[in-house]
């Protein structure tokens, strides 16, 4: 009996395959692709409420590879807010110096606990930090901040000049900033390309790619002073449905020529920088 079943459902599929012109696969795919691959979806961001989780990983090496350090940012991150302001939460720093042992929980950064803020041109600026402690740590903490920032200007800023395959070049990056007192940084150029689509948890995404190469970077605080390069680069997954940023990651390499307060010569170190961002879920 089921083999005679399984002979009925074959010839089944078989006759029904054979009535389905090929032709109309083709018409088929053209209307997929010129629904999602033609341009992407002219949509406003959808402006409800959700947290993120950021993780960041600094790997510190010497210039012949052995390694040094490494340091863990994790923070959690929620936007849309009526009036438009972000916050970050549950911030936590953990160093090591074991490249293979695991990370501590670290310790909290209660200085930025519920650090609310607009993104503008303003959070470059010193009195956008006002209340972080004069140590170390809180550039790592600063750094969430703008690196949330460049994820979603690179997500949505760009959206309607985007080509399928076809990179967008910015040459013109606005020159050498200042990050907060604490160092300026000058940008070469941007490169932001968009790769497909693709589907992240049942949400359909346009993958986009970005890339910055040989940026200049200055740093100079009280117990230190350094000069070098970093590049970086990475992919966002942002819905066609509500434009939200539904995963991204970054990989970075930073060359620093340092001069520390009280050591008798400078050293050259190389960091690398792996970041995530991925969406907090509530069950």
């Amino acid at each position: 009996m089921k083999k005679k079943m399984f002979n009925l459902i074959t010839s089944v599929i078989l006759i029904t395959g054979s009535l389905i012109p090929a032709n109309l696969f083709s018409q088929v795919e053209e209307v997929f692709a010129e629904k999602y691959f033609a341009s992407l979806p002219a949509i406003k961001t959808e402006n409800f409420q959700r947290s993120y989780r950021m993780t960041t990983i600094h790997i510190n090496r010497d210039l012949h590879g052995a390694f040094q350090s490494k340091t863990r940012v994790t923070g959690d991150y929620t936007r849309g807010f009526a009036d438009g302001h972000m916050t970050w939460d549950n911030v936590f720093i953990a160093h090591s110096d074991s490249l293979e042992k695991p990370f501590s929980e670290g310790t909290r950064q209660e200085y930025i606990e519920n650090f609310s803020y607009k993104p503008s041109d303003n959070m470059l600026s010193a009195e956008a930090f006002k209340n972080f402690p004069a140590h170390p740590d809180n550039v790592f903490a600063r750094n969430l901040v703008w690196d949330m920032m460049t994820f979603e200007t690179f997500a949505w800023m760009f959206w309607d000049s985007l080509e399928l395959n076809i990179p967008y070049v910015i040459r013109d990056t606005g020159g050498e900033f200042a990050m907060a007192e604490i160092g300026t940084y000058n940008h070469n150029v941007m490169i932001i390309c968009w790769k497909g689509i693709t589907t992240i948890d049942g949400q359909l995404c346009a993958v986009i790619d970005f890339n910055a190469i040989d940026n200049l970077i200055s740093l100079e605080m009280d117990f230190i002073k350094a000069k070098g390069t970093e590049q970086y680069w990475g992919t966002i997954w942002v819905s066609l449905k509500t434009r939200n940023i539904e995963k991204a990651l970054m990989y970075g390499g930073v060359m620093l020529d340092n001069e520390i307060r009280g050591l008798p010569q400078n050293y050259l170190v190389k960091t690398v920088r792996e970041l995530s961002v991925e969406p907090i879920k509530l069950y």
